[in-house]
């Protein structure tokens, strides 16, 4: 039994503002620290990991710690034709609500270190091999939650999916945003994490490519299945109302 859109909608806002508040306040924290890139970007990605493995544990039972319209999609791409599947109803209402609260998160941990509340980045990551990274980063997360619930082990989800986004923050080269609401929201901070606007909509369109190529990698390597079965991290467990 699904909790309630209005529930799971919140859990939604509430996590992805979390998880953008502990990509951008840990980024700040590690310039005020250190001076080294290498240094900074290792802060970020262990903090990262940890909060977004707290974060899917936390929300998953309620909305299943999408907080990502990329997941969000593949899900009702992969439901649309089952009966108690993801609908539109649910993408048009998680989609706002993840791009709402990631711009709150940003503007969390600017309030919480002293920073411009709304000053948009100068970062520009405009660049062909940042896009290639983009979508690299996104085909794999898709590959990873797919792949997870088409062998069941949904149980893992909280630690494999954090680990590989900690991973992909060294082995991508734009150290893996492969999240368009997180996207739009580190554009409202000119701080380590933000990326300029004029950056953001290539990022998008990299990562909304990776998702649909991640889910054609999860059918090459899985087979296609009889059946629309919903991703590790998205399945909520039941609820009572």
């Amino acid at each position: 039994m699904k909790a309630p859109l209005g529930r799971r909608v919140a859990a939604e806002v509430i996590g992805t503002g979390l998880l953008v508040a502990v990509v951008v306040g840990s980024g700040i924290q590690a310039t005020e620290l250190s001076h080294d890139g290498g240094v900074q970007l290792l802060a970020n990605s262990l903090t990262t990991v940890f909060g977004l493995g707290v974060l899917i544990t936390v929300f998953g039972p309620v909305s299943g710690a999408h907080f990502n319209p990329a997941v969000t999609l593949a899900v009702w791409f992969t439901e649309r034709h089952a009966p108690d599947g993801f609908t539109p109803r649910d993408v048009a209402a998680y989609v706002p609500a993840q791009i709402a609260g990631a711009i709150g998160g940003a503007v969390l941990a600017d309030a919480m270190f002293g920073e411009p509340l709304v000053r948009f980045s100068t970062h520009d990551r405009s660049a062909g091999h940042l896009w290639l990274g983009e979508v690299v980063a996104t085909a794999g997360l898709i590959l990873l939650v797919f792949g997870l619930a088409r062998i069941g082990r949904a149980a893992l989800a909280p630690i494999a999916v954090a680990s590989y986004i900690g991973a992909a923050y060294w082995f991508t080269s734009s150290t893996s945003f492969a999240n368009p609401a997180v996207t739009v929201g580190r554009a409202f901070t000119d701080t380590f994490a933000g990326i300029a606007p004029v950056s953001v909509a290539p990022f998008v369109a990299a990562q909304l490519l990776g998702a649909a190529l991640g889910l054609g990698t999860v059918t090459a390597v899985h087979g296609a299945q009889a059946a629309p079965a919903r991703p590790a991290i998205s399945k909520p467990e039941p609820v009572s109302s």
